[in-house]
């Protein structure tokens, strides 16, 4: 219990989990991993009856204070019953006396009622800010990862565009050698051309 308040199987589950995390959380994620499934399922299963729990706690706290008001009610009856028939000076003076520590003693109660719900409270936030630590820190792996895998399909997108582009200047090329004719042919015939040319001026 913390601070008179049960804790349940999900809470304590997550407690255990966060005490055998790794203190270097980057190099062991893995183990991040598997602390937020099992903190993610000890929450789930907690959520299922917590309203039931508040109310069954709740209870539970006011039938604790009801009994001590009783209690310090009936000390306070018989004060007053052992006044009426005590006559003597320094009877009435203890009387009263201990009808002070009485209040006092009552208003001690409530302090230590409050104080021990506050305390149940701060361990309370003591185990979630671990668990909370463990989720934020499996969100940072997640963007870590996501981030490296977006730079690597970056990457992956440049290489598939240079390729594709070296792939299309090779088509390219190809198809234009494709298409002329050899060099040879052309000056061969150009040689040609120039020799019927030239022929009928010397005849001439």
């Amino acid at each position: 219990t913390l601070g008179g308040l049960s804790v349940p199987w999900g809470q304590q589950h997550m407690a255990l989990v966060a005490s055998l995390l790794p203190p270097c959380p980057t190099s062991h994620l893995p183990t991040w991993q598997a602390a937020f499934a099992h903190l993610a399922l000890a929450f789930r299963c907690d959520m299922f009856t917590l309203q039931q729990r508040v109310q069954v706690e709740k209870r539970a706290r006011d039938a604790a204070e009801e009994n001590i008001q009783e209690e310090l009610g009936q000390c306070r009856a018989a004060l007053e019953r052992l006044g009426q028939s005590c006559a003597n000076a320094g009877c009435k003076e203890t009387l009263e006396q201990l009808q002070h520590n009485l209040a006092v003693l009552s208003a001690a109660v409530e302090r230590a009622t409050s104080a021990a719900e506050k305390l149940g409270a701060v361990h309370q936030e003591a185990r979630m800010s671990r668990a909370a630590e463990v989720m934020v820190q499996h969100v940072e792996n997640l963007k870590r990862h996501h981030m490296r895998e977006h730079a690597e399909l970056e990457e992956m997108k440049r290489l598939i565009q240079q390729n594709s582009r070296n792939r299309q200047l090779a088509e390219t090329q190809e198809a234009a050698a494709q298409c002329s004719p050899p060099a040879p042919l052309l000056q061969g015939s150009a040689r040609r051309r120039v020799s019927i040319a030239v022929i009928p001026k010397q005849l001439l």
